[in-house]
């Protein structure tokens, strides 16, 4: 029967799909009785999908034998989990595409435990699906003052899929830096260690190969708006090229900026292009720059 109730599996309720139609009209159809606000906002936080679809959407097109999988409760959205500035940009039975704010950790450390964008998005995961496991797996990091996308995983193989094939995933950043490069692009290659004080630091031998490419954007007033793209993932290796080449990020006293007025590192990550994990399909994803660093370019 069309609509029929499944079986559960843990968490979920399960329908399948008796004639061709659309996604919202056969959410509204349902014995659950979700109101359109309702489906819509399963819609909107990933709590819907079908098995052959990466990402559904309200007018996304159902065959039938489609199986349309539902978080078990329809109060789980709305439990007021705290997400303290963590933007959800992309959520699926795969992946996490996060914006996350400057000043809040990737994940756990000896110091922080609770407030990192791991634990608040797993804890949110945990509330929307009825779950107890950890649901969201780190794929990379940021630094705690940068600010911008982060992928995560909902499952461990997800994860390691993920990060056997990151060189493949284009990464780009915006910075704000001082001074003026003298050329509008070009690339820098340099050969990084860090120290027993957890600095890095480029050396002429050894060490490990870091290579950024960047391009001008703007310049105003001793300051000049980059973006990046990093072809090695290396710990700080933005920050520390940057500063090599003599144009620190605004705000990063640890390697050499003498210009605080944004009170953050002017460092955001900005752009992810990287194929699904599940499907293959290519992905997007843009952060606009933040308007406290937009604003240091727009100051004489």
């Amino acid at each position: 029967m069309e609509g029929a109730d499944l079986p559960l599996n843990k968490g979920l309720r399960q329908f399948r799909v008796g004639e061709d139609c659309e996604l919202l009209p056969f959410l509204l159809k349902l014995p659950i009785r979700l109101s359109r606000k309702e489906a819509k906002d399963l819609l909107r936080f990933g709590a819907v999908t079908v098995p052959r679809h990466a990402q559904v959407r309200h007018d996304t097109r159902l065959k039938p034998g489609d199986i349309v999988a539902i978080t078990k409760q329809k109060t789980s959205l709305t439990v007021g989990v705290e997400l303290h500035g963590l933007k959800i940009v992309r959520l699926d039975n795969a992946i996490v595409v996060v914006d996350k704010p400057a000043g809040m950790l990737s994940m756990g450390s000896e110091r922080e435990k609770e407030r990192t964008a791991h634990r608040i998005l797993n804890e949110y995961l945990k509330a929307m699906t009825g779950e107890r496991r950890q649901l969201a797996f780190i794929v990379h990091r940021l630094d705690r003052e940068t600010s911008g996308l982060m992928i995560l995983a909902r499952s461990e193989a997800i994860q390691q899929a993920l990060q056997k094939n990151w060189k493949a995933v284009t990464k780009r950043y915006l910075a704000v830096v001082e001074g003026q490069p003298a050329e509008t692009c070009g690339s820098l290659v340099d050969k990084l260690v860090e120290t027993a004080s957890l600095l890095v630091r480029r050396v002429q031998s050894g060490g490990d190969r870091a290579v950024t490419r960047y391009q001008v954007m703007e310049r105003q007033a001793g300051r000049s708006l980059l973006k990046l793209t990093i072809e090695t993932g290396r710990k700080h290796q933005i920050r520390v090229q940057l500063a090599g080449a003599g144009w620190p990020v605004v705000g990063d006293r640890k390697y050499g900026s003498r210009d605080d007025r944004a009170k953050r590192l002017a460092l955001h990550s900005c752009e992810l292009i990287f194929a699904h994990p599940s499907t293959g399909e290519p992905m997007t994803f843009h952060s606009a720059l933040p308007a406290q660093l937009r604003s240091l370019m727009n100051r004489g």
